[in-house]
Parts: C-alpha cells; sequence; structure tokens
C-alpha cells in the first residue's frame, strides 16, 4: 500500500514498482522534470451487471492510468488510438498557459484522432497542483475513457492542514450497457432526452445495489484513529451527485485543484467536471460503513437512476462479513443541501488577487429548448417536448462544432468555419425562472445555431455573469471553461439583480466548474491572459451535445510569453 504522505522521489519509485507508466524523468526549459506516458485507446471486454460487452479503455484499464506529477512539471502524453472510434483526451482544470494545441476538445482546439493515428500531448502544470481528471473530449466517449491526475507540491512545500495517513482517489461515474458512442448518436437523432445510466459507479464498480455486483465492490481498509484523505473526482456525463459516507464527517480542504478553507459536511455534492479533497478520520466503532454515491436531480421531468452506488470504509480488525452501516443522502432534489455545501467553500488565503475593475461584462443565459420537429419521420426524430427537438443554448445560440478545428482556423486565418458575433448580453431580458416553464414564445423561443465566438483583447478583466433560465425547465447547469479558473465571487437565486447582488472580493473559491444554481446566477471573475480558443461549455454531455457551449477568442498580448505558440508538428487533421 503506497503511502503518498511521503516524499515525492519515494512515493514515485513506489509507483514505478506498482507498474505505473511512468518512463523517464528529464529536464524541461523551465527547470521542472519531464513525465512520460503512454496511453494506448483499446477496446477492451468488460463484465458487469450480469452483462459483458466491449468498451473503450486508455491501456486497458477502466478506471485509466493515474498521471502523477508535481507543481511545475511538464507532462508529455502520448495517445495512440488503436479502436475505430476517434477521439482526443482533455486535461480537465489544468489552464495549459500557452499550450492551448494541447486542450483536447474536439473541433475546438484539434481534429479528432483517427483510428490508427497517433498525438503526443505536451503541456506544463504552471503554478498548478492538487486533484485533476483527464477524460475523452469526443462524443460521450468519456463514459468510459477518464482517469485521476494528481499534482503535488513542490518537493519541501507542505500541504496547509495535518498530513493524513493515506489517500485515495475516488472517482464517481455512470455506466451503460449499451455502446456510449451509439447511445449519443441515438439520442441525438431521436431528438428527445437520453436514456439513464444502467448503474453509477465508484471507481468503476456499481456495488451491491445492483444486480451480479455483490463483488463488483470498491473498498477502502482504515486503521481506527487515523485521518485519510480522499481525492473525489465527477467523471459521470449527465448527472450531478451527492456523496457521503455512514456515521463520518468530511472536511473540504481543496476544490477544483484550490486550496479552500477546511469545511466540515455530512455530505458533498459534485457536478461532472469537479473535483474535491475531503479528510475523513476513521473514529467511529470499528465496523464496516457504505461510501453512497447518489444523484442530485434539480430539473422537472427527467428520468434519472436513482438506485445509489456504494463502496465500503472498513475498518481493520472489524469482524468479517459484518452488517454495513449504512450513509444517509439527501433527497434527489435537496437544492439546500448543495447551497450549504457551496456557501462553505472559500479560498483558502485573503484577501485574493480577484479583478475589482472590470473591462467586460457579460451576461448570458443558460438553458434548455425546443426546436419545432422538421423531420419527414417525426416518430423517430421529434421526440422532445410537445414532439420537437430538444436543443440547448446560451444567450439564444446553439453552439454548433465545425468541421476544422476553431483554433486552426483562428490561428491559421481561414474564413468560413466561425464567427466573432456571439453576443455578450441576451436577446431580451424578462423574468428568465419564475413560473417556469416560460413562454415567450410558447415554442421556448426560436434559437440560432452556429459556431459563433465571443473575442476578448489581451489582459481583458473580465465579470460574467451566467443565468439559468427556465425556458424547458431550470436546472443546475455544471459549466465549465477551459484554459482558465476562475473566482466565484457572487450566486443566488431567482433573476440576477447588480441592485442587491452579494458579492465576495475577500475570499471567493478559485474554479474551473461552477454549478449555476437552479433558479438561479453566478457570477465570476477572471483575467484573459491565456491567448487561444477556450471552449466554455455545460458539462452535462447531453446539453453539450444539444449545444450548451460558446468559445471564447483570447487575443495574443505582447511578445512571445503573450502569444499562442506555433501548432505541433503531429496535431491531427480533420
Amino acid at each position: 500500500m503506497v503511502n503518498f504522505s511521503a516524499s515525492f522521489p519515494l512515493w514515485l519509485s513506489l509507483l514505478l514498482i506498482h507498474g505505473y507508466n511512468v518512463l523517464v524523468m528529464a529536464q524541461c526549459p523551465s527547470g521542472g522534470p519531464t513525465r512520460f506516458y503512454d496511453f494506448k485507446l483499446q477496446t477492451t471486454r468488460v463484465a458487469k451487471l450480469c452483462t459483458s460487452k466491449d468498451m473503450v479503455t486508455i491501456n486497458g484499464m477502466f478506471p485509466g492510468p493515474v498521471v502523477y506529477a508535481q507543481e511545475d512539471d511538464r507532462i508529455i502524453v502520448k495517445v495512440t488510438n488503436e479502436t475505430p472510434y476517434n477521439t482526443t483526451i482533455h486535461w480537465h482544470g489544468v489552464r495549459q498557459k500557452l499550450s492551448c494545441w494541447f486542450d483536447g476538445p474536439s473541433y475546438i482546439t484539434q481534429c479528432p484522432i483517427q483510428p490508427g493515428q497517433s498525438f503526443t500531448y505536451n503541456f506544463t502544470m504552471v503554478k498548478q497542483k492538487g486533484t485533476f481528471f483527464w477524460h475523452a473530449h469526443v462524443s460521450w466517449l468519456r463514459a468510459t475513457v477518464y482517469g485521476a491526475l494528481v499534482v503535488y507540491p513542490k518537493t519541501g512545500v507542505p500541504y496547509p492542514f495535518k498530513v493524513p495517513y493515506e489517500e485515495r482517489i475516488l472517482i464517481l461515474g455512470e455506466y451503460w450497457l449499451q455502446d456510449v458512442v451509439q447511445l449519443e448518436h441515438d439520442t441525438v437523432a431521436s431528438g428527445g432526452p437520453p436514456t439513464p445510466a444502467d448503474a453509477f459507479t465508484i471507481n468503476g464498480h456499481p456495488g451491491p445495489n445492483y444486480n451480479c455486483s455483490n463483488n463488483d465492490v470498491y473498498q477502502i481498509d482504515v486503521v481506527s484513529g487515523k485521518t485519510y484523505m480522499l481525492r473525489l473526482v465527477h467523471a459521470g456525463l449527465n448527472v450531478e451527485s451527492f456523496f457521503a459516507i455512514a456515521n463520518h464527517n468530511l472536511t473540504i480542504v481543496e476544490a477544483d485543484a484550490e486550496y479552500t478553507k477546511p469545511f466540515t459536511t455530512d455530505r458533498v455534492m459534485l457536478g461532472p467536471g469537479q473535483t474535491m479533497v475531503v479528510l475523513v478520520t476513521a473514529d467511529q466503532p470499528q465496523g464496516k460503513y457504505s461510501m453512497a454515491m447518489g444523484p442530485y436531480m434539480s430539473a422537472k421531468g427527467v428520468k434519472f437512476q436513482n438506485i445509489s452506488s456504494i463502496a465500503y470504509f472498513q475498518y481493520l480488525g472489524a469482524v468479517p462479513n459484518s452488517f454495513t452501516l449504512p450513509a444517509k443522502l439527501p433527497s434527489f432534489n435537496d437544492n439546500l443541501a448543495v447551497k450549504t455545501v457551496m456557501d462553505g467553500l472559500r479560498s483558502l488565503t485573503a484577501p485574493v488577487n480577484v479583478p475589482r475593475k472590470i473591462d467586460s461584462e457579460l451576461f448570458i443565459t443558460i438553458g434548455l429548448n425546443v426546436q419545432k420537429c422538421h423531420s419527414k419521420t417525426p416518430k423517430e426524430n421529434c421526440q422532445g417536448l410537445n414532439n420537437g427537438v430538444m436543443a440547448a443554448s446560451m444567450n439564444n445560440i446553439s453552439f454548433v462544432k465545425p468541421k476544422v478545428s476553431v483554433l486552426d482556423a483562428y490561428y491559421k486565418r481561414i474564413n468560413g468555419y466561425f464567427t466573432e458575433d456571439f453576443p455578450g448580453v441576451p436577446k431580451k431580458f424578462y423574468d428568465f425562472v419564475n413560473g417556469a416553464p416560460n413562454s415567450i414564445p410558447n415554442n421556448t423561443e426560436a434559437i440560432l445555431n452556429g459556431t459563433r465566438t465571443l473575442v476578448l483583447e489581451y489582459g481583458t478583466r473580465v465579470q460574467l455573469i451566467l443565468q439559468d433560465t427556465g425556458t424547458v425547465t431550470t436546472e443546475n447547469h455544471p459549466i465549465h471553461l477551459h484554459g482558465y479558473s476562475f473566482y466565484v465571487v457572487g450566486y443566488g437565486t431567482g433573476n440576477y439583480n447588480p441592485q442587491n447582488a452579494s458579492f465576495n472580493l475577500v475570499d471567493p473559491p478559485y474554479m474551473n466548474t461552477i454549478g449555476v444554481p437552479v433558479s438561479g446566477w453566478a457570477a465570476i471573475r477572471f483575467v484573459a491572459d491565456n491567448p487561444g480558443v477556450w471552449f466554455m461549455h455545460c458539462h452535462l454531455d447531453i446539453h453539450q451535445s444539444w449545444g450548451l457551449g460558446t468559445v471564447l477568442v483570447v487575443k495574443n498580448g505582447k511578445g512571445r510569453l503573450e502569444s499562442l505558440p506555433h501548432p505541433p508538428a503531429d496535431l491531427p487533421q480533420c
């Protein structure tokens, strides 16, 4: 068992012994070591829920291999595609300073890695440490193609909390018996909602609540009196999740790979794309305690999996096969439980360097739409509300991915693939949330489809208001911004009103994925100091497939250190 509280060279040597693919250490120009990994995208036979199926994995592992590094290390990952599907890998939460070409979202920063091809990702963890993850960013392949990225502090730099006895990675996921690429295709073609997952999983294991899964359970063996660090990663597709351990408190010390003031709670909620580190002390009587993952569903009228995934938190010395004490999760629509956790998140240090003067104020509405049916086979293709076609939009623009990457078209100045006219405010201001569903007009307002981008000058100090809408249903939306972290300076319920909105400019949390509250709004601030093309989208994949996203184009600044470098030689072509 690896004790990750040890010094970096020790745990690196242990990783080598335990078979992790860290091939060589070399010096990169920044002075930090380089970590090499070799990813092979493969089709792997997996048996779960009484059924075997072929699914896409990295190196035959589910979840995939953990990538380990230290702050300021360079990470080089060669990805070889041995499957019949296109793929890319996104390094979620990595700010990709001057390395936009390696961010990974398909048709945004690169064309997919086609079958039989390879591409090498090369980026540096510039002033970043904590819990990240990587995942496929093509179709819904990330349902099975994902893994953790753990970046430790520099040697000699301590955690801002007492060193835990041991640490574990817990990746929350969703599992379908159906092929997930076909699932996305069928869902989009139907015009209707997706099929719920057949199971939730913790580290790929459904747990005993599901058929044929009594022995398909993840377990942590713990020592009485010891404190454990749990790195929580939400890699699920379409459902946000509560997590709790029976009779144990969780102390949050990190959110989205940034330290927070310690906050103790009996449960947490993570949306897809979010990470969190909690400390748990084994301070209960010896026994077997359940770790539970269950749904948070704030939308109305949506079908979802409601059976919890269970893992075990078992004390060494407990009676074998002892009764498992159940974890108590909030009800699936407990919005107050979500708000309570968000209220507790504060940056560790204060005051933080949040922008006070704002150069660009943006207001973006997010939500679902229903388009009129124009299909000649409506029973097959118009299964949305009122026999329409489901869609999603930001400021009434439903994003369409182009046939080439936006970054390549922008860098080479190729016309015709995107426009620079994404609106910074919605077309109309009205009562966005109260009395939902709204009816202006009854077809939820005609939307525009297109690859519209919003252009920012280098160094722009941005305030962005994200407003939930109820044109179909209000809902908590986990919005992720590539290439940046941002300060969450405020959030609330109802329609955003600058006259009475309360902002925290002292110690707001620094995040990369924010759950915009159901029937509410969130305000974020950041400085646009990383040139490139950056995807901003809902991390519920069905919403992304329906068009809930846009692209921010950040122009070059002055000189080499403020300018996007040339594309890599092996960049995939469309």
